[in-house]
């Protein structure tokens, strides 16, 4: 197992200011960490997956779509948008060294229509995705799309949804990610999610229900590592915290109180939490 940290706790943006911080993560024992891609400028990714080899962490990438690009929009000028913010994305990605980019990157983040997603806006996803898949293969970067819960998106809300909309694309590069924290939201089983979700999942986030320290809340963590055990998943375990500091996610997340001691606090006792759950499991870990 390795064990990540999104760096959505401190910022939105890749800066000089966060260099530090790098060899703090890596000090504690992480393996990886998620950077945002936001700012759809490989250049700059590529001189960031430079910074981040000096460290000796390993990257995946994260992206969102808003309304401007959504890839399920009516208008197929604003979908093709879409599609070509996320093979910038994709490019990013590669430039930076990342092994996937993860998501909602598969309609926008915070909008809503006032009805669940039709057929049309099923079948403009799927296109949306195939199109973005096969650049993905041809970038090497694997795409992890991830189901929202329903107060953030409307598209993709449960592991089944993600699970189909995966099949149905038919793409090796086109696969799922799982979040602890929208699974608690939207699941009724979360053993039958997980399971759900075995058969195209590459990424898993660790998230607390109130977005804070993993280990400290009410998500259902016993079942949740038993069943990734007996899928036999075994790869990257991403804490994923939100700081004050996400001036472009603040509309989807909501975040406006602490709710942790200190960032370091929350990644070295996250980090903690994980090992111990995965060496009661995994022998060997």
């Amino acid at each position: 197992m390795r064990y990540g940290m999104n760096l959505l706790l401190w910022t939105d943006t890749l800066h000089e200011g966060i260099l530090p911080l790098l060899e703090e993560i890596k000090q504690m024992g992480y393996d990886a960490v998620e950077i945002p891609v936001f700012e759809l400028d490989p250049d700059k990714y590529a001189q960031w997956g430079k910074r981040l080899d000096d460290a000796g962490l390993a990257r995946t990438g994260v992206t969102v779509r808003g309304a401007e690009d959504n890839p399920i929009s009516a208008d197929a000028a604003v979908r093709q948008r879409g599609v070509e913010n996320n093979k910038r994305a994709v490019q990013c990605c590669q430039a930076a060294g990342c092994e996937a980019l993860v998501g909602p990157f598969h309609s926008a983040l915070g909008h809503f229509t006032g009805q669940g997603p039709t057929e049309d806006e099923w079948r403009w996803g799927v296109q949306s995705a195939r199109q973005l898949a096969e650049y993905a293969e041809t970038c090497g970067v694997k795409l992890g799309y991830e189901y929202l819960n329903r107060f953030e998106c409307y598209f993709l809300n449960t592991a089944a949804d993600c699970a189909r909309f995966c099949a149905e694309v038919n793409h090796p590069f086109c696969r799922m990610m799982y979040d602890t924290f929208h699974s608690h939201i939207e699941e009724k089983n979360t053993a039958a999610a997980i399971r759900a979700a075995k058969d195209h999942l590459i990424h898993v986030h660790i998230s607390e229900n109130d977005r804070s320290t993993p280990g400290q809340g009410n998500i259902r963590w016993a079942e949740t590592f038993d069943t990734l055990k007996e899928i036999g998943y075994d790869d990257l375990l991403v804490v994923e915290a939100f700081g004050l500091a996400l001036e472009k996610l603040i509309p989807a997340t909501k975040i406006w109180r602490r709710m942790y001691q200190s960032e370091k606090q929350l990644a070295s006792d996250a980090l903690q939490f994980m090992k111990a759950e995965v060496s009661t499991r995994w022998p060997g870990a």
